[in-house]
């Protein structure tokens, strides 16, 4: 079923109740269904004399069902896949595309293709292609340990500057023989689907808290520390690198990506890698895509200058052979709310030119400032002024267990981990 008018939105998310053991169809119910209890609370709003809807309620979570395990890649910024899936079922129908312009570890694309739906990525980030493209196109684990038996290890391979805080020598040179294996292959033109898998997975892998990566204990692998701070680390902790089988560790974790993947997802991921496309463009300018062709949007912006990209990915970059600097430079960055605003407003021009007539998107956002900026009122104004009528705004309000964190915005208080997501229609 799918949400066919704007009038049928706002009483869907009045009358939701939520179901926790529902699947794919968020419209069926079993009698083994727990249902909870919670209504919808509705506040209203006052933003340039217009009164809009915040519709409060636990309209997904967690435990409603276990993400597919081919989600499980760490990337500095992303929501969970309950989310995307929540507004991929309930606004669009199969083959409609979906586009999340922020893409991220493409965690909406690839839930999108799960679901059977065509996909648009865009991150300016080159790493995000790296990382979500090859998940569309799952390999067989032979293949895998196949190719890489076929790459030649040395060992005794050294790096261009020192990253013994981090690794082992020996790991160390079996990184570096699976990088420049992969950085020949990428620039004679020959890198094919089991390659990227390859490179996919040793990208996430490269640093961690756990023996499952190829580093010695640092920061969860969505970000990288600095040499100086990794030494930091390992005085206070008195460790020090100890050998990883790299080619073992890859094979480990792609048993571990596609643990949940039936046949027919993998399926319906590679009939949507068949037809996907992965930009690397400035989210204002994308004419690659069609005028009115986009059914929805699900996405999350960055915000201000909180993530710094060369310092968080200058081990992943360096690894594929991307110059850090040059892509920092590329990424938009606002310093203030003012300039962040002026910078979606554009954005959400170019939104309205590709989304089709009767299309959504849904953004989501956070609070700053301990709650006194709430970003989710400050998007309205922009949907708006670039055509969009906005239907009000989600709160997703669920218990949490751990803290979570998207773009540097802390979305926990009182218990409670929400997610706000301003819905807009284009008419």
């Amino acid at each position: 079923m799918v949400i066919s008018s704007d009038s049928s939105i706002s009483q869907y998310l009045e009358n939701f109740t939520f179901n926790k053991n529902i699947n794919m169809d968020l419209f069926s119910y079993d009698n083994n269904s727990e249902i909870s209890n919670n209504t919808t609370i509705i506040n209203d709003i006052n933003i340039g004399n217009q009164i809009y809807q915040k519709y409060i309620n636990e309209y997904w979570t967690s435990k409603q069902r276990q993400s597919s395990s081919i989600h499980e890649i760490s990337y500095r910024a992303c929501f969970k896949a309950q989310l995307p899936r929540f507004f991929i079922n309930l606004l669009t129908k199969e083959n409609d595309i979906v586009y999340d312009p922020f893409s991220g570890r493409g965690t909406t694309v690839i839930e999108a293709g799960i679901l059977g739906r065509k996909i648009i990525s865009n991150d300016i980030n080159p790493l995000s292609g790296i990382l979500a493209y090859p998940r569309f196109f799952y390999p067989k684990l032979n293949e895998i340990t196949e190719r890489l038996d076929e790459i030649k290890i040395n060992s005794e391979y050294e790096s261009e500057m020192d990253l013994s805080m981090f690794f082992h020598s020996k790991t160390l040179g079996e990184i570096i023989s699976i990088k420049n294996y992969l950085r020949e292959k990428n620039e004679n033109n020959e890198e094919d689907l089991i390659d990227k898998w390859i490179r996919m997975v040793a990208t996430n892998r490269l640093t961690g808290h756990s023996k499952g990566f190829f580093s010695v204990y640092t920061l969860p692998p969505n970000q990288a520390v600095s040499r100086e701070s990794q030494i930091k680390i390992n005085i206070k902790r008195n460790q020090k690198p100890e050998y990883r089988d790299v080619r073992h560790l890859i094979r480990r974790k792609t048993k571990t990506l596609v643990r949940t993947l039936s046949e027919n997802k993998i399926s319906r991921l590679k009939e949507a890698g068949e037809t996907c496309r992965f930009l690397v463009k400035d989210v204002r300018n994308t004419p690659e895509i069609e005028n009115s062709s986009v059914q929805l949007i699900v996405t999350s912006p960055p915000f201000l200058n909180i993530v710094q990209y060369a310092n968080d990915n200058w081990l992943r970059c360096w690894f594929n052979s991307i110059d850090v600097e040059e892509v920092a430079s590329n990424i938009t960055m606002s310093k203030t709310i003012e300039n962040w605003e002026i910078v979606m407003g554009e954005a959400f021009k170019e939104f309205y030119r590709i989304i089709q007539k009767g299309g959504w998107v849904a953004f989501e956002v956070g609070e700053i400032k301990n709650g006194k900026i709430k970003l989710d009122e400050r998007v309205i104004p922009l949907g708006v002024n670039a055509g969009f009528k906005c239907k009000g705004i989600v709160v997703n309000s669920q218990k949490f267990t751990k803290t979570s964190n998207i773009w540097g915005i802390n979305n926990m208080k009182k218990g409670t981990n929400t997610n706000r997501i301003v819905l807009f229609v284009k008419e």
